[in-house]
């Protein structure tokens, strides 16, 4: 049985998101510089260079595929996204190449433990309920080997956020720390806070991390 949220985005709301939201790789580096002051492409470079090019990568949530597409940007090959939302999904399929694209829930993955070398979010986590969140970052951790990496909304504690008049859609939070108290197996890499370009006085910001699994 879906989720609130998942029946929210697998809706029409999700499907005018997906609209609103698309963009061409030139249009997607102009969104990222106006917002943070930096690309998506170089983020990748600051956080992933240890990572191998025939690393295995999947993104939970991707949408019509343009974070994947940056990955093959930034020379990684092995790159799978899944998305709920069958709307978006078909559109990642047109709009990516060589990309293995599944339309699915991240909540049930269907790949075997520790299958990837990176299982990653952008702006998915946020539309998570808390009470639900456990369960999709059980399914990334289980799935990943080696890393985990999240680019959210940020603020120090779980925050509701009022998203176009709807309520119980949106939450801010440190979810590097939120996995870090949940999974005594991981340490944290590398995280970095980026406050929006154009919104500093209202204290906004998205953070990204990156989280190694380490022995038990």
């Amino acid at each position: 049985m879906q989720t609130k949220q998942e029946q929210f985005w697998s809706g029409e709301f999700g499907k005018d998101y997906t609209d609103r939201n698309s963009r061409n790789p030139e249009e997607w580096d102009k969104f990222y510089l106006e917002n943070w002051g930096i690309t998506k492409i170089d983020l990748n470079e600051k956080f992933y260079t240890d990572l191998d090019k025939d690393a295995k990568i999947l993104e939970v949530g991707c949408n019509t595929g343009m974070q994947l597409v940056g990955f093959q940007r930034s020379g990684f090959k092995n790159i799978y996204g899944i998305e709920l939302q069958h709307y978006a999904a078909q559109k990642a399929k047109e709009f990516t190449e060589n990309i293995n694209i599944i339309q699915g829930s991240g909540f049930d993955i269907p790949f075997k433990d520790n299958y990837f070398d990176l299982v990653c979010t952008n702006g998915v986590l946020i539309h998570i309920s808390p009470d639900n969140l456990p369960k999709i970052m059980d399914e990334m951790v289980r799935c990943s080997k080696r890393y985990i990496s999240c680019w959210e909304y940020y603020a120090p504690e779980t925050t509701s956020i009022n998203y176009r008049g709807n309520t119980d859609y949106l939450w801010k939070a440190d979810y590097a720390q939120l996995f870090l108290d949940r999974f005594s197996n991981l340490r944290l890499v590398k995280k970095e806070i980026y406050p929006y370009v154009n919104q500093a006085e209202s204290g906004n910001a998205d953070c990204m991390c990156l989280l190694e699994k380490i022995a038990p």
